[in-house]
């Protein structure tokens, strides 16, 4: 026989179940409700940083942060960048090729031009769905006039640097101190790797937490100049090449900078909806020779002459550049500036905790895949309308399966080179051609080209078709008259002083 309970009954226990529950849902955690929100979304660039200077590549250099990334992640063993610094930086905010930009070599500090202003870049597109969107670090995508810095391009903040390279502690490039906030010079004391892990910091700490965030962490190191505190070059003692050793602790510097930054995004409750994405702009500076041999016949001389620093602004420059660099891209070939393994192929890491497994993905993604990319991890797939040249790899980093990769070009100081499929076609300044299958020959040692000339035909027609915008780049003689050199003597006005409307 069933016991019927009165009504009143059912009531007063329906009513004290809402009565209780209600402070559980009134003190759910912020961890929680962050689950919730669209996804954190924080880009960290190092900058000339070599395939094996990190420790997923097997470097001595030790990158505790890096490696715990790449362990708990998804390490990209295919990821493309173009051999220097601003065409990288135009492809990531763009979607688009430099090639298309009219974006093929680094920006001068006295380049009146920028990046395009009619395209959007990824922060105005994250911004439409929400986000809140702050730079920390290096600009490199024009330096003059307001309308193509960083607050101008979507960003809601911006502190560090808008020029190359500036030195770490003296803040200088090419004669102009150059370290701002919102278009305004910033005399900060420190070390720049420091200065720009407290600001990402900061930002994370005081941003809205109402809406989810873009954070774009652009470091300097390892870029020139060789500079590094002296407590980070002790730990590096046993390294006998001073220029490595100096390479090595500026390295590890940029590694405690990011994993100060992951410390506050799980203090923040924000670790778990935050997806990081971590790459170098190009491959690390080596000693490869891509001049000429007079170019090095004649700074050996001057140097055996007048010792170091050698006389002449752009011959001293010209030395450090080819000299200076100490990082290490074995087993790949070339370096930074070059179309080679070496200058293209860099450290990349996609680690999000329960969205995506902590398995190697060994299938092509480039900078130019990231803008699509990254939207649709942000929006489900929301498009942007603007052309792009790359696609959304996010299928393919979430599923694990191996997603036919979207056609690469790019172009350096020894010629072009173009993806297609499992192959790479160079096609050299001097007319040789290339052609290797870098699945099976990522050392590029066996050149294809007489063998397979339907391949080679086939890809020169490709990169034929492909579309080339006017430079937006100066004459070179300009640069060498005056010279981006890296740190070093104030003797001009801040950058910041120079911008004009």
């Amino acid at each position: 026989m069933k016991t019927q309970l009165p009504d009143g009954v059912i009531g007063f226990a329906v009513l004290s179940f809402f009565a209780l529950s209600q402070p559980a849902l009134a003190q759910k955690s912020y961890a929680e409700t962050e689950k919730e929100k669209k996804p954190n979304i924080v880009i960290i660039m190092a900058d000339d940083l070599g395939w094996r200077d990190v420790g997923f590549n097997g470097s001595e250099i030790k990158t505790p942060n890096l490696d715990r990334l790449a362990a708990t992640g998804k390490r990209l063993t295919r990821f493309y960048a173009h051999p220097t610094c601003s065409p990288t930086r135009a492809s990531l905010l763009t979607g688009q090729s430099a090639l298309r930009l009219g974006v093929t070599r680094p920006y001068s500090k006295l380049n009146p031009n920028g990046l395009p202003l009619d395209r959007k870049l990824l922060p105005e597109f994250l911004k439409q769905h929400g986000y809140q969107t702050a730079l920390v670090g290096k600009w490199h995508l024009g330096p003059l006039k307001k309308a193509h810095l960083p607050n101008a391009r979507g960003f809601d903040s911006f502190y560090g640097h808008v020029t190359g390279g500036v030195g770490y502690f003296d803040h200088v490039h090419g004669g102009h101190y150059d370290w701002q906030r919102d278009g305004i010079t910033m005399r900060d004391k420190g070390y720049t790797t420091h200065l720009l892990a407290a600001e990402a910091v900061r930002v994370v700490r005081n941003r809205d937490k109402k809406s989810p965030i873009f954070l774009y962490l652009a470091f300097g190191a390892p870029h020139l100049p060789n500079e590094a505190p002296a407590e980070a070059l002790a730990q590096y003692a046993h390294i006998a090449s001073e220029k490595r050793r100096t390479h090595a602790a500026m390295v590890s510097e940029m590694d405690g900078a990011i994993g100060k930054l992951i410390n506050e995004l799980d203090a923040e409750g924000m670790r778990d909806n935050t997806l990081i994405f971590f790459m170098s702009d190009n491959g690390g500076l080596t000693k490869h020779r891509l001049l000429p041999g007079f170019a090095f016949r004649l700074i050996n001389g001057l140097e055996s002459i007048f010792g170091k620093p050698i006389p002449g602004r752009f011959l001293e420059f010209m030395r450090t550049n080819m000299y200076d660099g100490a990082a290490d891209n074995g087993p790949l070939r070339g370096g930074k500036s070059s179309v080679l393994e070496g200058g293209i192929r860099v450290p990349a890491v996609i680690n999000w905790p329960g969205k995506l497994t902590d398995t190697n993905y060994d299938g092509r993604l480039h900078v130019t895949d990231l803008l699509a990319t990254l939207m649709d991890a942000a929006t489900g797939g929301a498009k942007t309308g603007q052309l792009t040249d790359g696609k959304s790899m996010w299928s393919a980093l979430t599923t694990n399966r191996e997603v036919a990769p979207s056609d690469f070009v790019t172009m350096g100081i020894d010629g072009k080179a173009f993806f297609n499929g499992r192959w790479k076609l160079i096609v050299r300044n001097d007319g040789e051609l290339q052609l290797y299958d870098i699945v099976q020959d990522e050392t590029e040692s066996s050149n294809l080209a007489s063998q397979r000339p339907d391949i080679v035909e086939k890809l020169r027609n490709l990169l034929a078709a492909s579309q080339v915008g006017a430079s937006t780049n100066i004459p070179l003689w300009r640069v060498i008259l005056d010279p981006d050199e890296f740190g070093g003597e104030e003797r001009k006005a801040p950058m910041a002083d120079l911008a004009v409307e």
